[in-house]
């Protein structure tokens, strides 16, 4: 439905802490298969360590990884150096003035960032699909600052993207709940999101 709706990426939520939509690495590859090289598809991961980043890569056979949460020192260089071709997206969770000089720094290594509205620092962190949004004057510093593409999450719908992308001047959008019903992708919701885009 997402493809055929004229989506450029899909989001595969892998195991997370919390949030909605996760789905078995099985899965996963299964759809990617299937999609082909018709969109990039993304299996947003919780994981920290290259290692087990690089092994879920493998398993599911994605073309970009989206890290979610703090990776370890030297993660992305690894990453690059055993996953020739696979982009590698950084999350950065904007929860303050402190998200720009760690969006900066992630710009350095990563092919992209995403700009999301997560907390990771929580007992049970959350790293997505939250449905708020954050400051996006600050989201705007870090587009602003960095010479990468940035893409733009966090509390989007259909009702707020255009307004998003105004203030923002984001690379692009990712949505999640925003164009979800009772857990599931609404088909409405996600087409009058694609056409806000545009």
């Amino acid at each position: 439905m997402a493809i055929e709706l004229g989506a450029s990426a899909i989001g595969l939520v892998s195991r997370m802490p919390s949030g909605p939509g996760p789905i078995e690495e099985d899965l996963i590859a299964e759809i990617v298969a299937a999609a082909g090289n018709r969109v990039d598809t993304v299996p947003p991961t919780s994981e920290t360590t290259a290692d087990a980043i690089i092994a879920q890569q493998r398993r599911t056979g994605a073309s970009t990884l989206q890290l979610v949460d703090t990776v370890e020192a030297g993660a992305h260089e690894a990453i690059r150096n055993s996953l020739d071709g696979t982009r590698i997206v950084q999350v950065v969770h904007v929860v303050g003035e402190v998200s720009l000089g760690e969006a900066v720094e992630a710009a350095r290594t990563a092919d992209a960032l995403l700009l999301d509205s997560g907390n990771p620092k929580l007992a049970v962190k959350e790293l997505g699909g939250t449905g708020r949004r954050h400051d996006w004057k600050i989201s705007r510093r870090i587009i602003e600052s960095v010479e990468i593409p940035v893409y733009l999450a966090g509390g989007l719908n259909p009702q707020n993207v255009r307004e998003a992308i105004d203030a923002v001047g984001p690379y692009g959008v990712d949505v999640c709940s925003g164009v979800r019903t009772n857990g599931r992708l609404d088909r409405e919701k996600a087409s009058d999101f694609v056409a806000n885009c545009r």
